[in-house]
């Protein structure tokens, strides 16, 4: 029984929703119609639920029962609650939302590296390393908030998890602006980092619960565009607000601006989970029909405390038995570190060799981003094509989602040598800028595919595989700019950065294996994510 309403636009509200849910009938689920939400509604594409294990869990789905359960509910084909039958308008409402925090969070994590100077002086201190700590102590914070973030939106939904991040995002930005001391500024960002990783961590499920998995490439593309760029223009406005305004009001303007996203997030962000959405409809009609029995697909009778247990154990869990995703975080974590360490360079490079103000070293950083934004416009153009292009006739893989990795693994390696002995050599500042712009084609190009496949390769647990991801890239990302100063002091910019680029042709290989035997090793070994 398919029940037909009118389609849902950018202006429902969660109250419209819950409506939704109200007056959509359950209905007994049969091997036609029992579709995971997790797939595209297209015919050639739809999964049914009761596919085999294997295909289970290579979607990271739940092992479901053939047999017809009539207290099973489940969404109907056109079902307007469904966040995959949403109007194109509502999803990019939600979307667009999530997209400017995951630019805004890693924006506010790179705008001290021009005025860490102007920091260490406020606070008296000529300790170099603190510097740099003041910028990767905020990706600390992102390697911590999604061992907590991912599994409590995979309890209580994606929703309120955003509500209360952003707002602590505003809380601790604010107290980063009031620090009375280095220690204090240290903790506040620290904190700042970890409300600040949840539209990191959490968007990539956003995208699994509303977008089909045909149409995930292009979303994907703008998503990644936020962690990358965000970091490259942070320095711009960091360097021109901190010279003409002085360091702490960069943290104003983060306090305001977030501020501002927050008040919109909560008037027109909505719920995209499934899970909760299908439990919101078995509660109303359990109250409507007296009939305890009725349960949805994601139904289990674990206590929300055992839920959480396991939700917070899985991002480790993933990360360690999970031998494709151990190898996709490390790869992707390696570029993650480099640019970090490369951001925090940027200043003792161009003020100790071009002698450039700290405004000016500030739009250094946009070689970087133009090389991203190149690999945004044309990887993002391409990811969907080249995957539907595979897949004639033959079976889709989520593996054809990394084939621009494999040029990526060599532009990365190729930038870094350019833009080190470019420097060394004290040729025209615009050299080693044309190298980061190499460095960051080839960072997009390892980065996006990366978060793609995950998504694909792990649709329900999208947000926890995410997780894995984030956890170990950003361990990466905290300390490995920490041995920059000590690196470039010993080496200089030349063999400094061709001792990273060593490092990071070494890792090429890595890129062939996981595009090669990823669907070998991800079905073979597939870990335990249940």
């Amino acid at each position: 029984m398919s029940a037909h309403h009118p389609s849902t636009n950018s202006r429902d509200t969660p109250e419209q929703e819950d409506k939704d849910l109200e007056k959509t009938p359950y209905h007994a689920n049969t091997q036609d119609n029992m579709k995971s939400d997790t797939q595209p509604s297209s015919d050639s594409e739809s999964t049914a639920i009761s596919k085999s294990k294997e295909k289970d869990l290579e979607h990271g789905a739940e092992d479901h029962k053939t047999t017809t359960d009539p207290n099973l509910i489940d969404w109907d084909e056109n079902d307007p609650a469904n966040p995959l039958n949403w109007s194109t308008a509502k999803v990019w409402c939600n979307l667009g939302i999530i997209s400017f925090f995951r630019f805004l969070t890693p924006l506010a994590s790179s705008m001290m590296a021009p005025v860490t100077n102007l920091i260490l002086e406020d606070f008296k201190t000529n300790d170099q390393t603190i510097g740099s700590f003041v910028v990767s102590i905020y990706i600390l914070g992102y390697a911590l908030g999604p061992m907590v973030l991912a599994p409590l939106s995979e309890i209580y939904g994606r929703l309120p998890i955003y509500h209360i991040n952003s707002a602590l995002f505003v809380i601790w930005n604010m107290a980063c602006a009031l620090s009375p001391n280095i220690n204090a500024l240290l903790v506040f960002r620290l904190f700042a980092g970890l409300a600040g990783s949840c539209p990191v961590t959490n968007g990539n499920g956003s995208i699994a619960d509303c977008v089909p998995r045909e149409k995930r490439g292009k979303v994907t593309a703008i998503f990644t565009a936020g962690p990358l760029l965000g970091p490259v223009f942070g320095p711009i406005v960091g360097g021109f607000l901190g010279e003409g305004a002085g360091w702490r009001w960069i943290f104003w303007l983060l306090t305001i601006v977030s501020g501002v996203g927050t008040l919109i997030s909560f008037c027109l962000q909505h719920e995209t989970y499934a899970p909760i959405l299908l439990e919101r409809r078995v509660q109303k009609l359990k109250q409507e029909t007296g009939n305890e029995k009725l349960h949805h697909k994601h139904s289990n009778n674990l206590t929300k405390p055992e839920i959480f247990r396991r939700a917070i154990a899985r991002p480790l869990t993933m990360l360690f038995t999970s031998p494709i995703v151990a190898l996709t975080s490390v790869y992707a974590g390696l570029v993650y570190g480099y640019t970090y360490l490369l951001f925090t360079s940027f200043e003792r490079a161009f003020e100790s060799i071009y002698n450039f103000s700290n405004r000016l070293v500030g739009l250094t950083y946009l070689g970087f981003g133009i090389g991203c934004a190149i690999g945004l416009y044309t990887i993002g153009a391409l990811s969907d094509r080249l995957v539907m292009h595979y897949s004639k006739g033959t079976e889709w893989k989520p593996e054809y989602r990394l084939l621009p990795l494999l040029p990526g693994s060599l532009i990365v390696p190729i930038g870094l040598l350019w833009y080190g002995w470019s420097a060394e050599a004290h040729t025209h500042w615009i050299v080693p800028i044309i190298g980061t712009a190499f460095v960051g084609l080839g960072t997009l190009a390892i980065f996006m595919p990366v978060q793609s496949y995950l998504i694909d390769a792990f649709t329900l647990y999208a947000s926890s595989a995410a997780a894995a991801n984030t956890i170990f890239r950003s361990m990466l990302g905290a300390f490995l700019p920490l041995a920059g100063p000590s690196l470039y002091a010993a080496l200089g910019q030349g063999w400094g950065n061709t001792l990273l680029a060593g490092i990071a042709l070494a890792f090429t290989p890595m890129a062939w294996v996981i595009f090669r035997f990823g669907e070998r090793i991800r079905k073979g070994y597939p870990g335990r994510v249940k």
